[in-house]
């Protein structure tokens, strides 16, 4: 069973649907004793970096969400806002991120706003920097959903799993270990979406 965290931001529901659409049980909950018992997480969120963050600390889930991830090496899956809070800051605001992974979260900067607007939204691509479970058997012509207006730069580039180009390159997806985000949505990624949520389910 996947426990996705609910920590008052994103739809949660789609999630937990596109779940139910590849035959995997999950349960929405900001319960501390159920994420303690949990041995899968998805962090998803929409919104704001500080709201997240805040959201976050008023449930009172950072610490046992830094117990789950750092020292019982549970795999989480962190979506759009879910990824950037993997970071240890944001340009967006002013409170420090889970800092799982090292780097900050950047506001796109564009010259040619007429071709490049902001947010970035709609189907793109992605191209793999590493060898990866996540990807496992993917569609040689998967494409996914974006909708974002920041991205996370990487301290160490070693942490980048796959990059798009939207004007300039940028980490799409990340993983250390048991800490893996994606900028993209995959439950708005129909096919696509689903096989590297099914591949989140089966092999870690």
């Amino acid at each position: 069973m996947i426990t996705i965290i609910d920590y008052n931001t994103g739809n949660l529901g789609s999630i937990q649907n596109i779940l139910k659409r590849i035959g995997e049980e999950s349960i929405i909950t900001s319960d501390k004793k159920l994420i303690a018992g949990a041995k899968k997480l998805i962090l998803p969120g929409v919104g704001a970096f500080d709201t997240g963050m805040s959201n976050l600390m008023e449930l009172d889930l950072v610490g046992i969400l830094n117990k789950k991830v750092l020292d019982d090496k549970t795999p989480i899956l962190g979506i759009c806002l879910g990824m950037q809070l993997l970071s240890e800051k944001s340009e967006e605001g002013s409170l420090k991120g889970l800092g799982w992974i090292k780097g900050e979260t950047r506001r796109f900067n564009f010259i040619n706003t007429q071709e490049y607007k902001i947010p970035h939204m709609g189907w793109n691509f992605i191209q793999q920097k590493k060898d990866s479970r996540l990807f496992t058997a993917m569609f040689a012509d998967a494409r996914f959903y974006f909708d974002h207006s920041y991205f996370f730069m990487t301290a160490d580039s070693s942490d980048i799993l796959a990059s798009t180009t939207y004007d300039t390159e940028f980490a799409s997806a990340v993983e250390k270990g048991n800490i893996i985000g994606v900028q993209f949505h995959p439950e708005k990624s129909h096919k696509f979406g689903m096989k590297l949520l099914k591949n989140f389910v089966d092999f870690y």
